[in-house]
């Protein structure tokens, strides 16, 4: 498979670290990841793979209780996993790797837990990465897929006035961490049904929080917002105006 066009974040890794989960909004994230992962996960220890890791902070968790491999295409994203990994006293295995080339180090292992976080929007044929699950998760094993949401993108520029940016789109750079490709739910949604997966959860991360021009009230308070966008993170409609969505489902006897 043609690895070239995927997005690997070795040139901004200090960038990606301090951007994503350097305040609330990694915040957000880990908090609605880590409730949902908690309220699914079998308590007795798991084989898991976390897919495109980047910092690894959801499986680096999980490998106080489960046997944990991560991996990522960046060499540089691994080494901070690893740094985070000694600091915590835990030893995962660690793969720096394509998901696409995974083959040579996994060896036909079959995983109980598959994680791919914001992978999809940066590859440049999401839908292929269906396949390695099919191939890497266990029968009856959870898929934990997490993705950008670009449906969240075009409510936040009607909101801002943007309308430029609806009609002529201007392509995001280098350094930005907006995907240009994101795949809308209802794509994600039909690639599961497809493959007979049965959808566990659906969760909106950041449903509100991004959207509000004037931090006031609340807002003001980052543990009340937490507390908020838990709180309204599975609850429709709100759920689907999430930044990014999270899906949790599980794999069928096939």
């Amino acid at each position: 498979m043609n690895t070239q066009n995927d997005r690997n974040f070795d040139d901004i890794a200090d960038h990606f670290a301090k951007k994503v989960y350097g305040g609330l909004k990694g915040q957000i994230r880990l908090a609605v990841l880590e409730r949902d992962l908690g309220e699914h996960l079998q308590k007795h220890p798991l084989k898991i793979l976390d897919v495109g890791a980047g910092l690894a902070q959801i499986s680096l968790n999980l490998a106080k209780t489960h046997d944990v491999v991560i991996s990522d295409i960046s060499s540089n994203m691994i080494a901070k996993a690893q740094t985070s990994a000694h600091e915590i006293g835990v030893t995962p295995t660690f793969i720096v790797s394509p998901y696409q080339e995974l083959s040579t180090h996994l060896q036909g292992q079959k995983f109980d837990v598959i994680l791919c976080h914001a992978v999809l929007e940066w590859l440049s044929n999401p839908s292929q990465i269906m396949a390695f699950f099919d191939e890497y998760l266990s029968n009856e094993g959870i898929l934990s897929l997490c993705f950008y949401n670009p449906a969240s993108l075009i409510y936040r520029n009607l909101i801002m006035g943007n309308f430029y940016q609806l009609d002529k789109p201007k392509p995001a750079d280098n350094k930005s961490l907006t995907p240009n490709n994101p795949v809308a739910y209802e794509t994600v949604e039909q690639w599961l049904l497809d493959k007979s997966y049965t959808i566990l959860c659906k969760s909106g991360i950041r449903v509100f929080s991004d959207y509000a021009p004037l931090k006031r009230g609340g807002l003001t308070n980052p543990n009340d917002v937490i507390a908020m966008e838990l709180r309204y993170s599975q609850i429709h409609p709100f759920w689907q105006m999430g930044r990014y969505l999270h899906l949790l489902a599980k794999k069928s006897h096939q």
